[in-house]
């Protein structure tokens, strides 16, 4: 298989070290020995290479499988070619049957994200990207755009868990890979679904008004996007009001569009025949209107919307971590120090549990909320985990 430096030599074939140096803003010395092999590349130090290349995220690809050793799982693959052959003949191995397979690993590796958290789900998928970015210019036309299609799914996907990981440059890198494949697809419903991702990601930056605009995109009626999608891009649309300062009614009026697009959903009315989430339900929607009224103003409703939900058996480990710290930081706002401290515990062990720095941020906005009473025994047993 073709390490990063001779996949680097390739791809600069016809450019002297100096031009890609200067579109790269990489010393030619650090290029002649990633050539080489005589150093490893930093995740950005690739992206800006894939960059000025216009590698199409191959470089990030093969950097990242150095971290992430890349092979399948075992299970439903081992009737399959094993993905170094793939790599290397994808014209005989990249038929419909693997293409199906390689969907198969991808919802695997979601399951592994839900219970033990990204980093375990992360080589799985990345195994998906390598076969996607490695093949697509080799196979049969009649597979590219199943291909490309897996590819936009999975990019989309690992955007997601750098973002959990809170590697927001590399989410960022993989969402913009995903609207490209679903481009050459011609997938609209992807499309407007990574955008609200977009949007997802500038909340995680809090850049108030890019959440607004991101979301409002998403909504456009061109992307032609699914009833349980509509339902979080109302709700984006809800926080990105409630961030930017619009009044209380005009949020109230966008979290009941969620509310009517999921009563759709549920009831089966809706006929797009297309699924891009999971899953979307009443108590996504409740955590979701939860986040809206702490960016209103209004905490401890929003801490008791968390605990409705918290109390049932709907949310995985990750996702029940990261909502405690959230309740917690709403108490937190409420002006309630010790019972946020006390659920901010039970978040830290699944954090920890689950590998989660997006959790672990929560978290540290919990204790910076806490800081008036950080001399009290929860919070400062708190900030002391933290710190451990």
């Amino acid at each position: 298989m073709e390490t990063f430096g001779e996949a680097l030599r390739r791809l600069r074939a016809g450019m002297s070290l100096r031009e890609l140096a200067s579109l790269a803003h990489c010393s030619k010395s650090h290029i002649a020995d990633l050539e080489s092999g005589r150093r490893f590349p930093s995740m950005p130090v690739a992206m800006a290479l894939d960059k000025a290349l216009g590698a199409n995220g191959e470089l990030v690809a093969l950097a990242d499988r150095r971290q992430r050793a890349v092979v399948w799982p075992t299970a439903s693959m081992d009737a399959l070619p094993p993905v170094e052959a793939i790599l290397a003949d994808p014209r005989r191995f990249l038929d419909g049957d693997v293409v199906k397979e390689l969907r198969v690993q991808l919802e695997a590796g979601k399951a592994d994200d839900g219970a033990l958290g990204p980093s375990v789900a992360l080589p799985r998928v990345h195994a998906v990207l390598a076969a996607v970015q490695h093949s697509v210019r080799e196979v049969r036309p009649q597979i590219r755009r199943r291909l490309l299609a897996v590819g936009a799914e999975a990019a989309e996907f690992v955007g997601w868990l750098y973002r959990d990981l809170g590697d927001l440059s590399t989410a960022t890198y993989w969402y913009d890979r995903a609207i490209e494949w679903a481009q050459e697809t011609d997938d609209g419903p992807m499309q407007g679904y990574v955008l609200l991702r977009k949007s997802q990601l500038a909340y995680d930056r809090r850049d108030a008004l890019k959440v607004l605009t991101l979301a409002e995109a998403a909504g456009l009626e061109r992307w032609q996007l699914p009833a349980q999608v509509r339902v979080e891009v109302a709700q984006q649309q809800a926080r990105g009001y409630a961030m930017v300062g619009e009044p209380m009614d005009r949020v109230e009026r966008a979290l009941g569009k969620a509310l009517q697009w999921l009563d759709e959903f549920e009831s089966g009315r809706d006929d797009s025949g297309t699924q891009l989430s999971s899953k979307y339900s009443r108590a996504d929607l409740t955590l979701r209107t939860a986040s809206c009224y702490i960016e209103a103003g209004q905490p401890a409703r929003a801490a008791g919307l968390y605990q409705e939900v918290l109390q049932g058996k709907s949310l995985s480990r990750r996702d029940q971590g990261y909502f405690l710290a959230r309740r917690a930081f709403a108490l937190a706002l409420a002006g309630q120090p010790d019972e946020a401290a006390t659920v901010g515990m039970l978040s830290v062990r699944l954090a920890n549990a689950t590998s989660s720095l997006r959790t672990k941020r929560e978290l540290g906005r919990l204790v910076r909320a806490l800081g008036p009473w950080a001399a009290r025994p929860g919070p400062r047993e708190l900030g002391e985990a933290l710190r451990a």
